[in-house]
């Protein structure tokens, strides 16, 4: 769909919307080149003339404005784009942008209101013929607020989270502590070897949802640092078994088949312990039956790549339903109610990606679930 006149829209390559490179300046012999179609562009693009007439209405303003662009072009830029602010107000007739200061050179990016009541983010630039000269161009940007929304949704589902998974164990603590201040001399050496029991596991998790909600920001960012080093991968599995055994789970329910030769796997051993520990536990507590882990040499998705190492995790449970597959990997995710905070499997996603790598989540051939992350080799570069 055109979105303008030729002339208006030839005009407005040329001179209003172009492409610069960093040190902010084109060469004049390429300005030509540089030029670049409205309806490129992702945000909602609106350009007024010196007469207030709309010249081009782009395909994300139609879509954001529910206009048609035929409808918007030649009419006045407050009739095409009827905008209100939070109050009830008129923008236009506050802002004035052709009639009010002439020192002014646009509006910051506000939440208005389209007809109907939906919310936009709306920002405008007016272009002078010289400085404190009238405006030859009103250039509005329109851009939806789902996005922002949805961010702002999930930072206040963080939030929430965080401040319910903290107030139990901290309650615990700070009731077995005050208790014990005010009677220590009434229990047995027993009842308080019991209650600072209680004390040491309700602050390890504490300890825990602290790194997890900085392993959340690091990873949010893009600042989730890989130490890498030597890492057996095969023993680091069985020392996690060995950890389930000692605490009381059944040797036979684990089931470790280590795929010969292993390529050397160079990672952050801390974070695949932490990758190992999530998965794990995730099959120990929901799934059921034989927990089986194949640590094997797989075939690099990028050519010239040496093998990688992959990793299978399954069990026997009723498995994830199928719906629920492309959610897995997402915060506040949970496969039941038993526990937990839905954000060990984002974290487990993004550490396997900061290494490079690729996690699936699937059936598994028994019908549990199955989940599978594969590491690049990922030798430093020192080391080449």
């Amino acid at each position: 769909m055109r979105v303008g006149t030729s002339g208006a829209q030839s005009a407005l390559r040329a001179h209003d919307v172009r492409s610069a490179p960093a040190s902010g300046h084109a060469d004049p012999a390429d300005r030509g080149e540089l030029g670049i179609d409205p309806d490129d562009l992702p945000d909602g693009l609106v350009v007024a003339d010196e007469r207030g007439r709309v010249i081009c209405f782009n395909a994300a303003a139609a879509r954001i404005t529910a206009t048609p662009a035929a409808d918007a072009l030649g009419r006045p830029l407050d009739r095409a784009l009827p905008l209100e602010d939070l109050e009830g107000r008129r923008w236009w007739q506050l802002t004035d942008p052709y009639g009010g200061l002439a020192i002014r050179n646009g509006q910051p990016e506000r939440n208005l209101l389209l007809p109907g009541g939906r919310e936009v983010l709306v920002s405008a630039r007016y272009t002078r013929v010289r400085p404190a000269g009238p405006v030859r161009r009103v250039v509005v940007s329109l851009r939806d607020t789902e996005a922002r929304r949805r961010t702002e949704r999930s930072h206040a589902e963080l939030i929430a989270t965080v401040a319910h998974e903290l107030r139990s164990p901290l309650t615990s603590v700070k009731g077995f502590t005050a208790t014990l201040l005010a009677k220590w001399e009434r229990f047995t050496d027993d009842q308080k070897k019991l209650m600072l029991s209680t004390v040491d596991a309700d602050a390890n998790r504490v300890t825990r949802l602290i790194a997890e909600l900085l392993d959340i920001s690091r990873i949010d960012s893009g600042r989730l640092e890989v130490r890498r080093q030597p890492v057996d991968i095969g023993a680091a599995v069985g020392r996690h078994i060995q950890a389930y055994v000692a605490s009381g789970q059944s040797a036979d329910r684990f089931l470790l088949r280590i795929g010969q030769p292993l390529p050397a796997l160079w990672a952050d051993p801390d974070k695949v312990d932490q990758v190992l520990s999530n998965l794990l536990e995730n099959a120990v507590r929901h799934g059921e039956g034989t927990v089986t882990i194949d640590v094997e040499p797989a075939p690099s998705p990028r050519e010239g790549e040496d093998a990688c190492t992959s990793v299978t995790v399954s069990d026997e449970g009723p498995g994830i339903p199928e719906e629920s597959m492309n959610r897995v990997f997402t915060r506040f995710w949970r496969g039941s109610k038993r526990g937990g905070t839905g954000l060990g499997l984002y974290i487990v996603k993004g550490i396997v990606e900061a290494h490079g790598g690729t996690i699936t989540v699937g059936r598994a051939p028994e019908g549990g679930a199955q989940f599978r992350f594969t590491l690049p080799v990922g030798t430093p570069a020192y080391l080449l």
